[in-house]
């Protein structure tokens, strides 16, 4: 996979499956446009490596555009910001559920159409990889917003790959299990939560952030370039025990 030459934005590259994937990238060739919300995120990987930083904060759906709008032309997307609110579905807040889907749903969404237009204009068959998760297909208690959110992205992913294929780009989902980023910590860190997951893992362990952007740069790749519309599992086997 060479990724010299290839410019790549990465969104909630700030932390996570997103930095992971940012350094990754950048260590192999690739120029990152680099777009998180908080300051001192950006202000460490820019110390770490070379990249472009955006700061952004993506609840805000109407800044997006402006925000994005110097960083194009781009050859790859990896919309990879992600947010969560643990909170029971009968005590689900509606202004909480409506702040994960502009972020898990709606900014992705939005990022994509300003990126697949410019790439419509000029002919480019590019690569979108959606960070999604299992908790797409599953019921996880206590994370109603989050898995409408998901689910709704996975959909998204498929109607992109079904309209935008005659025009060469490609579209496709990662979808992992629990990966210890500070979300999924925050999340996760109950054993009476964790242990009853991990015993379900054939592999028997949660995810490193690495392990996720691996799958990441391989969707994005030409190594890839008959894969589209899916929603990979990441998961150590979960999808099948």
């Amino acid at each position: 996979m060479d990724w010299t030459g290839k410019r790549v934005l990465i969104t909630g590259a700030g932390k996570g499956i997103g930095r992971a994937t940012a350094i990754m990238l950048a260590n192999r060739g690739a120029t990152v446009v680099a777009l998180t919300r908080d300051q001192n995120d950006l202000s460490s990987l820019v110390q770490e490596i070379p990249c472009e930083p955006i700061c952004a904060d993506l609840s805000e759906t109407e800044a997006i555009s402006a925000s994005v709008a110097s960083a194009l032309p781009v050859d790859m997307l990896v919309n990879c910001a992600g947010t969560t609110a643990l909170q029971s579905f009968v005590q689900c807040d509606l202004q909480d559920f409506g702040r994960v889907l502009k972020v898990n749903t709606v900014a992705p969404m939005v990022l994509a159409q300003i990126v697949v237009r410019d790439w419509l204009e000029r002919g480019v068959r590019g690569s979108i990889v959606n960070v999604s998760s299992d908790a797409a297909r599953r019921g996880v208690a206590n994370h109603a917003a989050y898995c409408a959110s998901k689910a709704a992205l996975d959909a998204i992913t498929r109607v992109m790959a079904v309209e935008l294929g005659a025009a060469g780009i490609r579209v496709n989902s990662v979808n992992p299990t629990v990966t210890l980023t500070p979300m999924g910590e925050l999340a996760w860190s109950d054993p009476v939560k964790a242990d009853p997951v991990k015993a379900r893992i054939p592999l028997a362990r949660f995810l490193d952030p690495n392990e996720v952007a691996e799958a990441i740069l391989f969707l994005l790749s030409n190594e890839a370039s008959m894969v589209t519309g899916i929603s990979l599992p990441v998961d150590g086997g979960l999808a099948i025990s």
